[in-house]
């Protein structure tokens, strides 16, 4: 056993996708061996303690199944699932010099045949880290005049909507929760995934505060509720103008508030009027009475924090819901309050210096001379499928895929169709490099795997979406076999490219200190930073933005950064773009009003696993054991079930046009009847090799061309 004394704990952030963004103690042996993960008792939002999913992030770091070394896919060997435990048959290990140079001739003559823009790169939040997430890879694709990716599957449709309102994602601070008197959280899953603010919830509600939970599923958060709302999907919208109708009926608006900071009242309030109790529960489900009573707690309760998350803006007119939640404490005032307001999002308050770290300007050196075609990842098997010019996947025409570079991200199980993004993958004429730490749901479909870090064996700057501390990751350990970082795989290859401009040969710190614009005393130039350096950073970990520190309210006074200078209820660029300038209820294409509700009348939850991040941490027996009583299960109202002749423990079908899922039912009496959910798992992983997203669809959101998992009808019968 080693000695204290030959132990060593270095601060490191979790970087996976949770707005808690946790500041991670690891503890080094003497032989460079993590043995230990905490959280840091120092760090106001971590609080001293970690996520089960990452109090157990050894067994991700050193697990036996990781990817260790570069591998190419055998002669022959046809791309497609393969068997868990099996994949290594399918691949042969070459050196990183082989990797790089074959990858580097492979781009080059595709580039020149079928033109740069039909290389695809595709990535998302696998990593948030400053650098990891969108910095070297960045720059190496503009430089090769590869495709664009518009990342819109998670957050865009929703922060795209809130903006329209405030201008920026800020919010109500993590630690003024436990102020308020109500906390709504709106599709917000806290003790499931935004752990760390249940601390504060906690001391509001020993402080005499309620909870309401609005969730069509009774999540973690919901069944420890004073008050659990169980909406029917995609109508949030509609339920948000119904506590307006109220609110303003009854007088409990703030029109002092609204006459200094708003803008587009008298519309706005003509909008609500037509949205009484009695249509809206008409549309979510609940009783009139209801809908009055959550009005009134709301608007007479100060001061009233909700807590919303983006599961709203997944349906297909979600942006339209982000935006009428949005309103409501504009409306009562509650941003004049600390504890008050709502929080979506603080990302806003980050402001890195991105036109250095990522260089779009060297998009004007590549082949192209110009700024490259955008491809919405949340079409990809729209772009991977068609072959021709005027791809439908793509913003603007431009040649068919023919490369796709994969990396923090996994879309052979997390991109809606499944089925078509399958195809795509399939293609023998598809050229795919997967930057990754195990053989997921994408890499069966490979020509290159390459070994990724963790957060622990690579340096970088993490802002949140959840709170306001910058930090800085340090690695903490030597990367595990031949693992290697996105900043030195992007910057290895752009020299294997031939680029040889100076930048793609940036080392981590230099980047760090890009990213924060920092000037001759090392101290950052951008907003909020003004006390945060490189230097600051190493010694003290965590850093809190300087607005942060002066008690801040965001939207309690001044000037607000949309057109008009004020909280917009009525939106001006909306109505510059033709579109409805107020937020309103519309019933998604698949929803029991649509058209195809007579064929598929179930509407179909593909919820989140409580103890994965997304896919990550889905091969992982410790968190899949933690998930053993819903894995595998379709969830069910009894009178759904009984309607189909369906018992507890069937086996069951779930299917539409799209595909096909087997899963057991399980009776959830909690869902509102004709709602069905299942849980996101590893294609490879479940019943007949497809997950979820073999039922949900290519269709966007109203705003900002986002996924609609949650707007996907189905049926259900006994297999």
């Amino acid at each position: 056993m080693a000695s204290p004394s030959s132990l060593r704990v270095i601060h490191t952030v979790c970087s996976h996708d949770c707005p808690d963004s946790c500041a991670v103690l690891v503890t080094v042996n003497e032989e460079g061996c993590a043995v230990k993960v905490a959280g840091d008792p120092g760090q106001p939002m971590t609080q001293g303690f970690l996520c089960g999913k990452v109090a157990k992030y050894l067994d991700r770091v050193y697990a036996p199944d990781r990817i260790l070394y570069p591998l190419r896919r055998k002669a022959g060997a046809a791309k497609g699932p393969l068997t868990r435990g099996r994949e290594h048959e399918s691949f042969e290990r070459l050196s990183w010099d082989e990797a790089l140079d074959a990858i580097a001739a492979r781009l080059g003559e595709i580039g020149e045949k079928y033109g740069t823009e039909s290389i695809l790169p595709y990535s998302y939040a696998g990593t948030t880290g400053v650098l990891g997430y969108g910095s070297m890879d960045r720059r190496f694709f503009h430089r090769l005049g590869a495709s664009r990716l518009e990342r819109t599957i998670c957050s865009e449709a929703g922060g795209q909507a809130w903006n329209l309102v405030y201008g920026r994602k800020l919010g109500t601070p993590p630690e003024d929760f436990r102020l308020a008197k109500l906390i709504v959280a709106w599709a917000a899953n806290i003790h499931g995934n935004n752990v760390h603010l249940w601390p504060m919830i906690e001391q509001a509600r020993r402080d005499g505060a309620r909870l309401i939970v609005i969730d069509p599923y009774r999540t973690r958060t919901a069944a420890l509720a004073d008050w659990h709302i169980a909406i029917r999907p995609g109508t949030d919208a509609a339920l948000a103008l119904g506590m307006m109708h109220v609110i303003l009926d009854e007088g409990l608006e703030d029109r002092a508030y609204i006459d200094a900071m708003t803008h587009g009242f008298e519309q706005l309030a003509e909008r609500a009027r037509e949205y009484t109790p009695e249509r809206v529960a008409g549309w979510t489900g609940m009783t009139a009475v209801e809908v009055e009573r959550l009005a009134r707690e709301y608007g007479r309760t100060r001061p009233a924090a909700i807590r919303l998350n983006y599961g709203v803006q997944r349906a297909e007119y979600g942006g339209a819901a982000v935006r009428a939640i949005a309103m409501l404490p504009a409306l009562t005032g509650a941003w004049k309050c600390r504890g008050g307001g709502a929080q979506l999002s603080t990302s806003g308050a980050f402001v890195w210096n991105e036109q250095t770290l990522r260089r779009p300007d060297l998009a004007w050196a590549s082949p192209l001379g110009h700024e490259a075609r955008s491809v919405n990842m949340s079409t990809l098997g729209l772009a991977l499928e068609s072959r021709d010019q005027g791809n439908e996947g793509t913003r603007e025409q431009g040649p068919a895929v023919h490369a796709l570079f994969v990396y923090n991200a996994n879309p052979g199980s997390e991109a809606p169709n499944q089925n078509a993004v399958r195809r795509g993958l399939a293609r023998d004429d598809l050229f795919t490099v997967v930057h990754e730490l195990f053989f997921t749901d994408t890499t069966d479909y490979a020509d290159f795997v390459l070994p990724a870090t963790t957060f622990l064996e690579h340096t970088d700057l993490q802002g949140a979406y959840g709170h306001y501390f910058v930090q800085l990751s340090q690695q903490a350990i030597e990367p595990v076999g031949e693992a290697r970082s996105n900043v030195w795989f992007f910057g290895q290859l752009a020299q294997r490219m031939g680029f040889t401009e100076s930048c793609f040969r940036d080392t981590p710190e230099e980047m760090i200190r890009q990213a924060l614009a920092a000037g001759p005393d090392g101290r950052s130039s951008n907003p909020g930073m003004e006390d945060v350096s490189f230097e600051a950073l190493k010694e003290r970990g965590h850093i809190p933005l300087s607005f942060h520190r002066e008690g801040f309210r965001p939207f309690s006074a001044g000037r607000v950064e949309t057109p008009t200078g004020k909280i917009e209820f009525y939106s001006e660029a909306l109505a510059s773009a033709g579109s409805d300038p107020l937020p309103a209820f519309t019933p998604p294409t698949e929803s029991r009003w649509g058209e195809g509700a007579a064929r598929y009348p179930l509407e179909f939850l593909p919820r989140k696993a409580d103890n994965y991040l997304n896919s990550t941490f889905a091969n992982l027996a410790g968190h899949r054991k933690m998930e053993e009583r819903k894995k595998q299960c379709l969830e069910m109202h009894p009178k759904d079930a009984r309607t189909r002749g369906i018992s507890e423990g069937d086996r069951v079908r779930v299917f539409n046009d799209r595909g096909v899922l087997e899963l057991t039912a399980k009776m959830n009496s909690s869902l509102p009847a004709g709602v069905v959910a299942a849980g996101l798992d590893w294609a490879k992983l479940s019943p007949g090799g497809v997950n979820v997203n073999t039922l949900t669809s290519e269709r966007v959101t109203d705003i900002g061309a986002g996924a609609t998992f949650y707007s996907t009808l189905v049926e259900v019968a006994k297999a």
